[in-house]
């Protein structure tokens, strides 16, 4: 309605002859006749508009102004439907999947960025927030995703695909955006640093890495890679070397000689992708394929740089160096401000979204005679996510166990009520879970066992590699309790097992740090 009621009030009907300035015998501009000609500033060539006539009917706002004007129209004019980049001012449609196929549709203006998505999303899927929510820019036609930067428009990423083409954005966890900052000795391993190393004796690996990290730039990787020649389906094996002005591979085995090194692709206007069915659609020798897509190429394969390492350790070490190397800088202050982010409250930040109602109210503690006021952000924050959490178990309870289930202890069935369960899925359909939320140590998900249909499953990453725990249910005295390890240690349920091996590593390589969660939107 108020994009109506600003167009009727612009509109002002022109005056007709005797009008007020004629009638009342004041001032004003010379009488205009048709028959006199009418003086054209400058040299358009337009033809003259017609003016609108008045009428005796009241000028009425219209409530849909959006359909009479293409050009601020959100939906006529999204670049989505390859229209140019966004303008600024102009709201548009961004439509966000989730992991189940659910799609939900924001307003978003040209300048909101990856980050700011994100955090309207856990608000309203009411998510813990943390800095592992990320946006995923998906092409299913081309089995093709990457993770957007915090920082990059979501607008100018849409208005890059091509009409009509399968391109999504996807809301998921990704564990691994900030890996490179807090396990960078494991993310580039000495033999792919070798020359920095050679070229510093004097430091230390890990000083090393850290070094170039501090200022933002990328050391120099090198190995082998599986490369598909262009406009065939045949893959040959080159070495390859990220260097500061660009992407090598050589032409006579690991030589360096620039008359050997072959100029293969500008990072800078290019993005990195994943190849996610690498063996079905391009024939990738291994799973571990990845992409270089020009800003050029909009739809199709034609024009993609197809490349294949040999393991997913390598394939992690070439993706964060061409990270590093296209944002630099950029790219450590994201990580800085998602940390920031962490130390805070969700709703103490530098832009808040809160209404007039909700500044309203105050944070109260009624576990005393008399009720008091909680001062103290931190307590305040402490308190919320408990009664969160119990309330989740609550409702959770209440509304999603089987009726077959209410004769069952509770310790057969509580571990139903919390997000790191994932019910009766598959095992491939769980690798394939954890790989898109990263392979991260510790990133796990518990899930019914297919072979045992009494037993449970733990899935756990460990140095980019998912392994498989069986759980076993048993009875002793009359009591139920659940064990990985033949019954020497016992736990009453499967929320005491997870949260025992979140503080103790017990059997496992490791302890249990990030669950793999699907929200729904």
């Amino acid at each position: 309605m108020e994009g109506g009621a600003q167009q009727s009030s612009l509109w002002e009907p022109p005056e007709q002859e005797g009008g007020p300035a004629e009638r009342d015998g004041g001032e004003g501009p010379p009488e205009l006749r048709r028959s006199q000609p009418l003086f054209i500033h400058g040299s358009s060539r337009q033809p003259p508009q017609e003016e609108p006539r008045a009428s005796s009917l009241p000028s009425i706002p219209n409530p849909f102004p959006e359909l009479c004007s293409p050009s601020n129209s959100p939906i006529l004019s999204s670049p989505a439907l390859g229209q140019g980049p966004p303008r600024e001012g102009t709201a548009h449609v961004v439509k966000v999947f989730g992991e189940d196929g659910a799609c939900r549709s924001l307003e978003a203006s040209a300048g909101t960025t990856a980050r700011q998505l994100c955090e309207t999303l856990v608000r309203r899927t009411r998510a813990l927030h943390d800095h592992s929510w990320a946006l995923v820019e998906l092409h299913q036609h081309l089995a093709l995703e990457r993770c957007l930067e915090d920082h990059e428009s979501v607008l100018e990423v849409q208005s890059s695909w091509a009409p009509g083409a399968d391109s999504r954005f996807v809301f998921r966890k990704n564990f691994a955006k900030y890996e490179l900052f807090k396990s960078s000795t494991l993310l580039f391993p000495e033999v792919m640093v070798s020359s920095c190393l050679e070229a510093n004796k004097s430091m230390a690996h890990s000083e090393l890495i850290q070094n170039f990290l501090n200022s933002g730039s990328c050391p120099e990787v090198q190995g082998f890679l599986h490369l598909r020649e262009a406009g065939r389906k045949v893959w040959k094996r080159f070495h390859f070397s990220l260097r500061r002005s660009g992407l090598y591979y050589s032409t006579k085995g690991t030589s360096k000689d620039p008359r050997h090194l072959q100029y293969f692709a500008d990072l800078t206007e290019s993005n990195i992708y994943y190849v996610t069915q690498g063996k079905k659609l391009y024939g990738t020798p291994t799973e571990f394929g990845f992409c270089i897509k020009p800003h050029k190429v909009r739809s199709g394969a034609k024009g993609l740089k197809l490349l294949c390492s040999e393991d997913e350790q390598s394939r992690s070490c070439w993706m964060a160096a061409f990270r590093l190397f296209k944002y630099g800088m950029q790219l450590y202050r994201n990580y800085q401000q998602a940390q920031a982010r962490l130390s805070q409250p969700p709703w103490i930040g530098p832009t808040p979204l809160r209404s007039a109602s909700d500044n309203a109210l105050v944070a109260m503690d009624f576990s005393g005679c008399t009720g008091r006021v909680i001062e103290n952000p931190n307590e305040v924050l402490s308190v919320a996510l408990e009664e969160a959490q119990a309330w989740r178990k609550k409702t959770t309870h209440r509304y999603s166990l089987p009726a077959a289930c209410h004769s069952s202890p509770l310790s057969a069935v509580i571990h139903r009520t919390q997000p790191w369960f994932h019910g009766r899925i598959s095992r491939e359909d769980t690798q394939q879970l954890i790989g898109r939320q990263g392979l991260v140590d510790g990133v796990f998900l518990v899930r019914e066992s297919q072979r045992n249909p009494k037993g449970f499953v733990l899935s756990l990453c460990h140095l980019q590699r998912i392994k498989h725990y069986l759980i076993l249910p048993s009875e002793e005295e009359g009591r139920l309790y659940f064990t990985m390890d033949d019954g020497q240690t016992r736990f009453a349920d499967l929320i005491q097992l997870v949260e025992f091996h979140q503080i103790n590593r017990g059997i496992l390589p490791c302890k249990l740090r990030h669950y793999c969660t699907c929200v729904a939107l």
